[in-house]
């Protein structure tokens, strides 16, 4: 009988030991190592090298797959714990993306961003879904609008696709952080002292009704003005900068003609 519950026991404690696994938390490392390895630092993404040592990248898409919020609620008990999850899945998941499609030019035309945003399947704790509803029915939902300053669709007007890991015990800071060096960039936010007018990226046009609730455009100013260094005028005129769609690409090394020759053609 000793014998006997000695082993029930034992199998609890296995059950209770793999159920309290968690295969996102244990794959983060790879995610922080693919950063630190691919994105350099102005934001720019290695994804030629990416593409032939994809490992890391797919350990963690492996375990967004197999677990989220959704999916799996106790383990993410709090609203930091989610949301970031979210930011961390769905920049990985771009990620992964720009490589399945043999890493394109850009996104310039309304079909390709189709293609990419809303065609192209994902999955995300046992469930399909695609980029577009991920952010437009998960993480928006969240409330709090300082996600499109860390979330990255991997081209070039997204804000800086940082290298770091978002966790829950500092996420509030690192959005806080992140939104200050947002508006406080002279290419998302320009301004025009002789003709009045403040030029801000075109994300506060695609999501004008995350940050001021009337959605009119020129309540903006007050937005921004909250994270600025140097406030912005309220009474200038707000116009919203071109948005380039060019993947975010590091540029390829410089290799000189010297470099490429062999040594019997340097003529040594």
């Amino acid at each position: 009988m000793r014998l006997y519950n000695l082993v029930l026991l034992t199998l609890a404690l296995i059950f209770s030991t793999s159920s309290l696994a968690n295969p996102y938390i244990d794959a983060l490392p790879a995610w922080q190592s693919t950063l630190n390895r691919y994105v350099d630092d102005q934001g720019r993404i290695d994804f030629r090298s990416l593409a032939g040592d994809t490992k890391e990248l797919d350990e963690f898409v492996s375990a967004i797959a197999q677990i989220s919020p959704d999916s799996h609620p106790a383990m993410f008990p709090t609203h930091a714990d989610k949301l970031s999850y979210q930011i961390n899945s769905y920049n990985a998941l771009a990620m992964r993306g720009v490589i399945d499609r043999d890493i394109p030019a850009n996104f310039s035309s309304l079909l390709k961003r189709a293609s990419f945003f809303l065609l192209r399947s994902v999955v995300i704790g046992g469930k399909k879904t695609n980029l577009y509803d991920y952010e437009n029915k998960v993480i928006r939902k969240m409330g709090d609008a300082r996600i499109h300053f860390v979330l990255n669709c991997m081209v070039v007007d997204c804000p800086p696709l940082l290298k770091k890991v978002f966790k829950p015990e500092t996420l509030d800071s690192d959005l806080e952080q992140a939104t200050v060096d947002f508006f406080n960039s002279d290419k998302y936010v320009q301004v025009n002292s002789d003709k009045q007018q403040v030029w801000l990226s075109r994300l506060l046009k695609f999501y004008t009704k995350d940050y001021v609730e009337s959605g009119k455009k020129q309540e903006l100013i007050s937005y921004v003005n909250q994270y600025r260094d140097m406030p912005l005028a309220d009474n200038y005129k707000v116009k919203f900068l071109d948005y380039d769609w060019t993947i975010n690409q590091q540029p390829k090394p410089f290799t000189s003609k010297l470099e490429l020759a062999s040594p019997s053609d340097s003529g040594t």
